[in-house]
């Protein structure tokens, strides 16, 4: 089995790999080629991955290419993990919109279209590569924002499926908290990507959201940054990321009195380049842990395991929503528990979602739609339209300064923004 993973220089890397190695029962990888333009970053990161899976008595080869179309030919599996512009364009997200009195985050906000914007076009040219070349393969995506990257790709006939670690690390906290194994637990995980609540933690087909709630309370809230009140009175647990929603406002505020993740982030890969140029380094350090992207290995071969051996146990996805949500329309991505398989995913039945999150999950499908005509047509008509859309923006003079500022930071990857 071959897979090839687009991005293969960055340093969440080794987190994959040691998953691959792990799990080579699960998943037995013959060959993995990491592709990436950046030739240093890679050499590193493939240095390391064979050290790997050479420590673990992996068998496989791992290669290293800056050739896109020779990496990706002949694999069963193409792994999207790319960044366009780096951690620069990461940090210029997270910093310009707050000089608007809006949120600076990579994935959603001001912040978020603008790397839909440079990633979606990027993303389309790979995956028409993977199609010329091997129409059979399978694309993962986990470059974010995932839920308007995979709608790009399931709206263009692609084989695609978006995967987040959101619902993972939620199953692995959660089995700990309650003393059971992972597999243990499965969860009434909702709505669309980096949107999402918890309405039910089952244990052997018991729901033991309640208990979890009355006794790690204080836990649970800490981790999500959100009053642990709010966290009572809803009887869920939002995402991490629902807190640029119901505490927007204190949110731009903290992020005025810090350094951007992206600072944080690209400080931290410093450091783990470092280290992974060790030629006595043959394991993921304890660092990359910091690093972000908790259980993506163990995301990443379940899902590739299942769609490649055609296992069709469900997993929580990122996935067409065929009338899983009545009052979406069928071709918007949803995040939800679905069946994998040889022949795709298919959304779990869930019952009807609560006016409190649907209204919400409809107004950011409704932004999503504008976000993605901007990235396929262009247009600073179509941005300004994205931006007002959004619940986070949604004031003309915002909007259109916001628009200007995304055009001006961004206009070397935009073409028709020149």
């Amino acid at each position: 089995m071959k897979l090839a993973v687009v991005g293969g220089g960055s340093t969440y890397t080794p987190e994959l790999v040691d998953g691959f190695a792990r799990l080579r029962d699960t998943l037995p990888v013959s060959e993995l080629v990491l592709v990436d333009p950046v030739a240093d970053r890679l050499e590193l990161v493939g240095g390391l991955a064979r050290r790997i899976f050479a420590k673990q008595g992996h068998a496989g080869r791992v290669i290293t290419t800056s050739d896109l179309d020779a990496g990706i030919e002949g694999a069963d599996a193409v792994l999207l993990q790319l960044r366009v512009g780096g951690q620069a364009a990461r940090n210029e997200d997270e910093t310009w919109p707050l000089e608007c009195g809006c949120v600076g985050q990579e994935t959603t906000g001001a912040g978020g279209l603008a790397k839909a914007l440079r990633t979606v076009p990027v993303v389309l040219d790979i995956a028409e590569r993977v199609r010329r070349t091997n129409p059979d393969a399978w694309i993962i995506d986990f470059t974010n924002p995932v839920g308007i990257v995979t709608r790009a790709l399931l709206s263009h006939g692609h084989k695609a499926v978006g995967l987040c670690n959101v619902a993972i690390g939620f199953q692995r906290r959660f089995a700990a908290m309650l003393g059971v194994t992972p597999e243990e637990v499965s969860l009434d995980h909702v709505g669309l990507n980096h949107l999402t609540w918890e309405r039910a933690v089952r244990v052997n087909g018991s729901n033991v959201l309640p208990q979890l709630l009355e006794e790690h309370l204080s836990e649970i809230s800490d981790d999500l940054h959100l009053p642990p009140d709010l966290v009572r009175q809803l009887g869920v647990v939002p995402s991490y990321y629902l807190r640029y929603y119901y505490a927007h406002d204190a949110v731009v505020q903290e992020l005025l009195t810090k350094p951007s993740r992206a600072a944080e982030v690209a400080a931290l890969e410093r450091e783990l380049l470092d280290m992974y140029a060790d030629p006595q380094l043959d394991e993921k350090p304890a660092l990359l842990e910091k690093r972000g992207g908790a259980y993506y290995s163990e995301a990443a071969v379940a899902l590739a395991s299942s769609l490649l051996n055609d296992t069709g146990d469900v997993q929580v996805v990122n996935t067409l929503n065929n009338g899983t949500f009545s009052f979406l329309p069928d071709d918007a991505v949803i995040e939800v528990p679905a069946t994998v398989n040889a022949q795709g995913t298919t959304p779990e039945p869930v019952s009807p979602l609560e006016p409190l999150y649907a209204g919400l999950v409809a107004h950011v499908t409704a932004y999503e739609d504008l976000a993605l005509e901007a990235a396929v047509k262009g247009g600073s008509e179509r941005v300004f339209q994205a931006l007002l859309a959004h619940p986070l923006v949604g004031q003309i003079s915002i909007a259109q300064e916001l628009t200007d500022k995304l055009l001006a930071h961004n206009k070397d990857y935009l073409p028709w923004a020149r």
